[in-house]
């Protein structure tokens, strides 16, 4: 008889179980999910009660046959896949493959990675939790069919392979709709009235007009903000009131999924794909050099933020040590998960505190020490006693106007000193004021202002519009925005969402033919109607029952009502050539303006959205056209264009009748070793761009720097890399284990941009 058998996810979890259970288990792994629903039909019989027609994934033979394998030599059957949803669904499908095994199957879980959460486990086995995976089958079901039976509509009437989504339409008219209310934006003016003052003793300071004439100030003219001007000019300013007093700031949580994204992409820039994908790593294990391989934080997906009595003491313990006892709080810190939450697993933490990032800085890639550095020092900060400011306010009354003026004072940074704001940052702080007192006016300021739109989206105000309205789940957010922009419905400027014309007319199209799914109200409701089904309080089937009894007849209103918008979309825009309408249309390199009397007039321009949204044609530029030489296919000028995700190309002019086009060249020759290509400007999805040899797939050179056509003194690379740094631009090794790099004042670089 062989040894038990323990099944996880990932193959480097099983490396890391194999560390401390040893010889005595067999580890394997799925590789994810196994079984699915066909690619290339429904797969769900509507009048069986939606029965699902599962098969193995393609390409996921070999992980089957390895499991099968393995089982039929096992004792017993552990399935450990992650302690979530789709963890329960994964564990479901794979004893469906093994139930003829012969070995018992249980479901073990654990919220991280550790030998006692494992030994635990498997000490406590369970059956696998059927409503948790019917819950996850329904929602697998509810996006089959929205999917595979609104997108052929979308395919006809848009653009083809162009695709809908349940829960990411919803998010995509999240952005739509945002974009729309800043292009209805009226600015309206105001005037800011600032003075800067001093008193008796240093240091000077500034104040702000707050009243006029009595009232909250609302000055919205020049003309009035000039008679507040000459109102204020010539009196003294005095002090009216001083108040004082200690104000107490409260640590945050510890993280759970939609926290940590936020927190990720506000402090380190990273999208939210980019932070579960690190989290996803540091949970499964990293191999630490003498430590061996070793799990780092808790399990990532997660909207409960409590943490194990275990945990909270080792916090303790470590403050107490390290800081001191004046950094820990009278009382142990316990917060209150939302409502609605799941709380199953733990917030998102350290496994072990005592491992500081400082500790593990050195065997970790960068980007991983950084999200474990955020995750450890919001932890232990929320575990500290709260910062104590000494706040001071300050009525100032001058005329018929009345300015205050705020300071602060940092008494004890409490948790600031981990987390936050550096404990050493310059207050602003007032010189001692008394009542009566009068200041001195050093400058009195008057600035024309004008109030902003609503801000667009950045991926971490998104993932908290999504948590606040209950659309999608912790596990699902970095999904749906990754959705968003793979299927070019949305771009990053500037890290902030703008919907593409695509994304717009699609979002516009189901927001007008399906009402329900596009609600943001009813997409919330279906979440609740799963958990409702995940923890027994509903029936899964009487779910899609109730979703398809509206949306097939809405289906078929849509395929007749819905709008033809493939030949293009009106727009104000006359053809200078035939003075026939031009439309925007969908092309594979992005959208377009086109004429309307195709094919008798061929005319196109690319185009921009004024701030009002109106379509502004982006007239060419001549200096773009003549300095690339002739198209060799039709002969006319070439030019440099710009791709939908940012780098550039080099296209007929001649275009669409000419459609040459070729890459980017930087000039430089691939440095691999016999390849004998060239490195040409590209982009990813996401708009960064990067140089890679144009001979992909036969070769994946790639390097993120304009390449510079140099050896690297120091090392074997045939190349250097010109790249920004906060000291300026340097010539550097692209190689990581080289420190090589110059400045590039220090020898002139010739083959730059």
């Amino acid at each position: 008889m062989g040894k038990d058998l323990i099944i996880v996810e990932s193959p480097a979890k099983v490396k890391t179980i194999k560390k401390f259970l040893g010889n005595a288990y067999a580890v394997e792994a799925s590789v994810g999910h196994v079984r699915d629903l066909p690619s290339k039909k429904l797969g769900v019989d509507e009048k069986e009660d939606f029965a699902p027609q599962y098969q193995i994934i393609p390409g996921k033979q070999k992980v089957v046959s390895r499991l099968k394998e393995a089982a039929a030599s096992a004792k017993t059957i552990y399935l450990a896949p992650d302690p979530d949803r789709e963890g329960e669904a994964i564990a479901w499908h794979v004893a469906e493959i093994l139930k003829d095994a012969g070995a018992p199957i249980h479901r073990i879980q654990f919220n991280e990675i550790t030998a006692r959460a494992v030994r635990e486990a498997l000490a406590h086995p369970r059956d696998i939790n059927e409503k948790l995976f019917l819950s996850q089958q329904a929602r697998r079901i509810l996006d089959r069919l929205v999917g595979y039976k609104v997108s052929p509509i979308l395919w006809q009437k848009v653009k083809s392979g162009i695709s809908a989504g349940r829960v990411q339409s919803v998010a995509l008219r999240l952005v739509v709709d945002r974009e729309k209310e800043r292009r209805a934006f009226d600015p309206v003016e105001y005037w800011v009235f600032k003075a800067r003052l001093a008193g008796d003793t240093p240091p000077e300071f500034e104040a702000e007009l707050a009243k006029y004439k009595g009232k909250k100030v609302e000055i919205g003219s020049r003309e009035a903000a000039e008679e507040a001007e000459a109102a204020i000019t010539g009196n003294p300013f005095v002090v009216a009131a001083v108040t004082e007093k200690e104000r107490k700031k409260s640590p945050p949580p510890p993280f759970i999924t939609s926290t940590l994204q936020q927190a990720a992409n506000q402090r380190l820039g990273y999208s939210a794909k980019r932070t579960m994908g690190a989290a996803q790593k540091l949970y499964e294990g990293l191999d630490l050099g003498e430590r061996g391989t070793v799990a780092l934080i808790t399990y990532m997906r997660t909207d409960s933020t409590r943490i194990a009595d275990e945990a909270r003491d080792a916090a303790k313990e470590f403050i107490t040590a390290s800081l001191g006892p004046d950094y820990y709080p009278e009382k142990a810190r316990h917060f209150r998960t939302k409502a609605g939450a799941q709380d199953a697993h733990e917030a998102i933490r350290p496994i072990d505190v005592t491992l500081t990032p400082a500790e593990v800085k050195a065997l970790l890639p960068k980007d991983l020490f950084s999200l474990y550095k955020l995750i450890w020092e919001r932890f232990v900060a929320s575990q500290m006693s709260e910062a104590r400011f000494w706040d001071t306010a300050a009525d100032i009354a001058v005329g018929p106007a009345l300015f205050k003026a705020k300071g602060e004072r940092l008494i004890f940074p409490g948790y600031l000193k981990v987390y936050g704001q550096e404990a050493g940052d310059a207050a602003k702080t007032l010189p001692p004021l008394a009542k009566d007192q009068e200041l001195t006016l050093l400058e009195l300021k008057k600035d024309q202002k004008f109030t902003q739109p609503p801000p667009r989206y950045t991926e971490a105000s998104l993932v908290r519009e999504l948590e606040e309205k209950g659309i999608g789940r912790p596990s699902t957010y970095a999904a749906i925005i990754s959705t968003l922009l793979d299927r070019d419905y949305a771009r990053l400027e500037e890290k902030h969402f703008v919907p593409s014309e695509l994304g717009e007319t699609v979002s516009d199209l189901l927001a007008e033919h399906f009402v329900k799914i596009m609600d943001v109200g009813f997409t919330a409701g279906m979440e609740e109607a799963l958990d409702a089904v995940a923890e027994g309080r509903g029936d899964w089937v009487s779910l899609l029952k109730d979703f398809t009894s509206d949306f097939n007849p809405t289906l078929a209103k849509a395929a007749k009502d819905m709008a033809k918008v493939k030949a293009g979309k009106e727009t104000d825009v006359v053809c200078e050539l035939c003075g026939k309408p031009m439309v925007i249309r969908f092309g594979k390199a992005g959208e377009f303006l086109g004429c309307s009397g195709y094919p008798d007039c061929k005319n196109t321009k690319e185009f921009d959205r004024a701030p009002d949204g109106a379509v502004v044609p982006r007239e060419r530029k001549p200096e773009e056209v003549v300095s690339v030489g002739e198209c060799p296919q039709c002969g006319k000028p070439l030019a440099i264009k710009k791709s939908r995700t940012g780098s550039r190309f080099i296209a007929c002019t001649g275009w669409p009748e000419c459609k040459y086009a070729k890459p980017f060249s930087t000039g430089v020759p691939c440095p691999r070793e016999g390849c004998g290509g060239m490195l040409v400007e590209k982009s990813s999805k996401r708009g960064k761009v990067f140089y890679a040899c144009d001979q992909y797939p036969q070769c994946d050179f790639a390097v993120w720097d304009w390449p510079v056509n140099e050896p690297c003194p120091q090392c074997d690379s045939k190349i250097l890399v010109r790249k920004k740094t906060r000291d300026g631009e340097v010539i550097a090794c692209p190689n990581r284990g080289c420190r090589y790099r110059r400045s590039v004042a220090d020898k002139k670089d010739e083959d730059g941009e």
